[in-house]
This record gives structure tokens, C-alpha cells and sequence, in this order.
């Protein structure tokens, strides 16, 4: 298993968890056996230093009562071997006739007569001619008030210290095979829980441009891998739509430019098939120009939307009079709408002024008014108008057209769409005029609405930040 796959490193930082805490928990383990045995040892001495201490006011000496066994079974449950009683005056000297014949020989420190004298009993930890240290409790004999005598009795730490031994040898057994077996379970389980990650990795692999209807299987389990599951499902879905669209646009836009240019094309093999007169040539060549024109602004709208796509759009940021700017452009389509018989009227409010560029809002009105004249009927009307509202420049565009039906409005700022009204009227146009003025908008920080009825007309608001007056 490498170590750079997640469950390798899993597994590594769950020993490496645990071993911390088992070593934690260990040492504190150990800690607490320490300081249990060294108190149970000390209260054990305590009952036998009493006792002793008893006995020596009852019948005045302590040399080696023959009960000592029976009295060390008592607090330690058994009598040990290395064990030491012995007597000494108030002075600290040992007393020959009441000193047990099995003496520690071990000299009487000064801190213990110290606090002898003041009627405190004293614990001390010495060394002596056995491989073990000797814990010693020195206790006075008070009678009337005063000391009259030393208790001294004490026990070898060899059991203290095997028990201490044996504890930290079963550490040493015990935490490794728990570990060992921790790590193994923890690997098993890592390997477990992953599994499904495998499983849609081969499957994300499977996945490619032309088999993007596949899918990741999601369990319902509702946890972390299925929402991962559900979260790449739903970027599949999205990048499934952007390639069909990438698709799409790229065959509207070839037969966009195709139609042209095979009407060009004809039209210049006709007229070379033969000696033409100077009109039929000039017929010919204003044809192809309306042609390189349609071309033309078919080239320049896809080279705005894909500079809008990557958002270098330059816009040249100037003052602009909303007013102004709609009288410009009534001025400039009022003949295009006098030929088809449609009154094109403006209702202008209170001075607006926005910050944006010039000509890039004007292509925005123009297409805007051009699709409301193409698709009003002769009689109809179109009305061209702009207010303040919030801090924002509002204009509208309406008109008493055709409509749009509300199945279209979801689609009609898509590059390339033709409402099915559209091609029923056989209306010149490549679906690219609302596209552009969305991304317009959009590039001036704004918004774009339409609200629709069939064939009682349509009214496009714009939203763009105005300039505080």
C-alpha cells in the first residue's frame, strides 16, 4: 500500500494516535500503581509503627515480640523476610536490651529525631547492603507529654519494586500488540471506507467528451461520498450542457456563415458565366455586399460574446445621457419603422446620466428597438423610455408585437435562438442580438428582463448603476 493514498496515511495517523495515547494512558497507569503502592506501603508501616507503639506502653519494651510475624501479616497480608524493628531513646540512641536481634543497622537521621521531639512521625527512603532501598518509618513513644522513646520499623521495596518491574514489562508486551493489531483493524477499515471512493474513481475514468451521459452512483446513504457523488453529478451535468452548447454554437455559427457565403458565391458564378451588362454587375455587387455585411456583423457579434465569455470586454467608461442617447437612436431607426408602418415613440423622465461605454450601449438599444420593430405588425407600436429608480438607470424598450410565448422566454437571450414566430415571418436575422445585449448589460454591471404576452407585445427592461447627480 503506498503511503500517498489516503488510506495509508489514514492508517498512519491512527497509530499514531492511538500509540500516543495508549503510551499516555500507560505512564499514567504506571504513575498511579507508583503512588498506590508507596501509600499503601506507608499506611501498612503506619499500623505496625501504632502497634509497636502500643506494645511499648503496655509492657514498657519492644524486643522482638514473638507476634511481629502475625502483626506484618495483618497490614500486609504476609510477613516479608527484610523486615526491620527497632528501638531507640529520645536521644536517638539505640538501645541494646530492647533492640531486636534482627536490625537494620541503619544510623537514625537527624530529621527524624527533630521531628520526634516535636511528636511527628517521619517516612524516609534509605539504602542499605541489599539490592533495594528500605522504606523506614520512625515513630515517637509519647507518654505524660513527652517522648520517651523511638519506633522504628521498616520493609524492603523489593516487591514494590518487582511489581513496578512486571507492570512495565507487561507495557512492553502488551502496547505493541495493540498497536500491531489496532493498526491492521484501522488499515482494514480505512480500506473499507474508501472502497466506494475506488469504485467511483474506475468510474470517473470511464467518463469522457463522448460519454458524458454516464453518471456516478450515488448509495442514498446521504453521507460525505454521497454528496461527492451528487456534487460531481451536477458538475457533469453542467459541463454536459456547456458542450452541448459549445456544439451547438459552433454548428449555428458555421451554417450562419455558410448561408452567406454560398449566396455569394453563387451569385459571382452566375455573373461570370457570362457577359453582363453594367447594371446586372452593380445588381451583383450590391448583393455580395449585403452579404460581407450580413457576414461582417455576424463576425463582430461572436468576437463581442466570446471577449464578454472571457471577460476582457473593454469598455470605454464615459458620462452618458440616457436621453440623449434614446433620441439618437429614434432618430436613426424612425425610417426603418415608418417603412413597416410602426409608430416608434419616446417618453423621456428625469435627466439620467451612467457611467459606461458609449457605443456599446448604443449596439445594446439598437438591437433591442430592431427586434421590436422587426416583430411588430404595421399599426403597432414601439416605445422607447428611461427613469431613475433606487439608484438605478432603468430603460424599456416596449412594443404591441407578436409576443413571446413563455416556453421562448426561457431561451430567447440564447446565442443562435430563433423563436418559431421568428422563422415563420422569415425575418433575416442570427439569433445573436439579445445574447449580445445580455452580455452588455452584464459587462456594464447591470440586468436584463423581458415580460411577455402573445400577441399583445413585449417589454424589455435594462437595469444599469447610474451616476448620483
Amino acid at each position: 500500500m503506498s503511503f500517498q493514498s489516503i488510506g495509508a496515511r489514514l492508517t498512519a495517523w491512527y497509530i499514531s494516535v492511538l500509540a500516543a495515547t495508549l503510551l499516555l494512558l500507560g505512564g499514567a497507569a504506571y504513575g498511579l500503581l507508583v503512588y498506590s503502592l508507596s501509600r499503601d506501603m506507608d499506611l501498612a508501616l503506619s499500623g505496625v509503627a501504632e502497634a509497636m507503639v502500643r506494645r511499648a506502653k503496655a509492657d514498657g519494651r519492644t524486643a522482638y515480640p514473638s507476634d511481629v510475624d502475625e502483626i506484618f501479616r495483618h497490614f500486609f497480608g504476609f510477613s516479608p523476610l527484610d523486615r526491620y524493628i527497632e528501638m531507640f531513646d529520645p536521644r536517638g540512641r539505640r538501645d541494646p536490651r530492647q533492640t531486636p536481634p534482627r536490625s537494620s543497622n541503619l544510623p537514625l537521621s537527624p530529621e527524624a529525631i527533630e521531628n520526634a521531639a516535636r511528636g511527628l512521625p517521619t517516612f524516609e527512603t534509605v539504602r542499605s547492603n541489599s539490592p533495594y532501598p528500605v522504606r523506614i518509618l520512625t515513630a515517637p513513644v509519647i507518654e505524660a507529654g513527652r517522648v520517651i522513646n523511638l519506633v522504628r520499623v521498616g520493609m524492603s521495596m523489593e516487591n514494590t519494586f518487582q511489581t513496578r518491574r512486571r507492570f512495565l514489562l507487561i507495557l512492553a508486551g502488551v502496547l505493541p500488540l495493540g498497536i500491531l493489531l489496532a493498526g491492521g483493524g484501522g488499515w482494514l477499515l480505512a480500506r473499507r471506507a474508501l472502497r466506494p471512493v475506488d469504485k467511483m474513481t474506475r468510474a470517473a475514468q470511464r467518463i469522457s467528451v463522448e460519454r458524458l451521459d454516464q453518471r456516478l452512483q450515488e448509495r442514498g446513504s446521504g453521507d460525505e461520498l454521497d454528496r461527492l457523488a451528487k456534487t460531481l453529478n451536477d458538475m457533469l451535468d453542467r459541463l454536459n450542457d456547456a458542450i452541448h452548447q459549445m456544439r451547438q454554437f459552433s454548428a449555428d455559427a458555421s451554417h450562419e456563415l455558410q448561408t452567406p457565403l454560398t449566396i455569394l458565391k453563387g451569385e459571382m458564378e452566375v455573373a461570370l458565366r457570362s457577359a453582363r451588362s453594367p447594371e446586372e454587375y452593380r445588381r451583383v455587387l450590391r448583393s455580395g455586399l449585403e452579404e460581407i455585411e450580413r457576414i461582417n456583423h455576424l463576425v463582430t457579434g461572436l468576437l463581442l460574446l466570446a471577449r464578454a465569455d472571457a471577460g476582457v470586454l473593454r469598455l470605454d467608461r464615459q458620462p452618458v445621457d440616457l436621453a440623449d442617447l434614446l433620441r439618437e437612436i429614434r432618430e436613426q431607426m424612425k425610417t426603418v419603422a415608418d417603412e413597416r408602418a410602426v409608430s416608434l415613440d419616446l417618453e423621456t423622465g428625469e435627466p439620467v446620466t451612467l457611467q459606461g461605454d458609449r457605443e456599446h450601449l448604443r449596439r445594446l438599444v439598437l438591437n433591442l428597438v430592431d427586434n421590436a420593430i422587426k416583430y411588430t405588425p404595421g399599426g403597432g407600436r414601439v416605445v422607447l423610455s428611461h427613469r431613475l429608480e433606487a439608484g438605478e438607470a432603468v430603460l424599456q424598450v416596449s412594443d404591441t408585437g407578436i409576443g413571446i410565448s413563455e416556453e421562448e422566454q426561457m431561451h430567447i437571450f440564447s446565442r443562435f435562438h430563433r423563436a418559431t414566430e421568428t422563422r415563420s415571418r422569415d425575418e433575416r436575422g442570427v439569433g445573436l442580438g439579445l445574447s449580445i445585449a445580455r452580455s452588455i448589460v452584464e459587462a456594464h454591471g447591470g440586468g436584463i428582463q423581458v415580460e411577455s404576452t402573445p400577441d399583445q407585445g413585449s417589454t424589455f427592461t435594462v437595469r444599469l448603476p447610474a451616476t448620483p447627480s
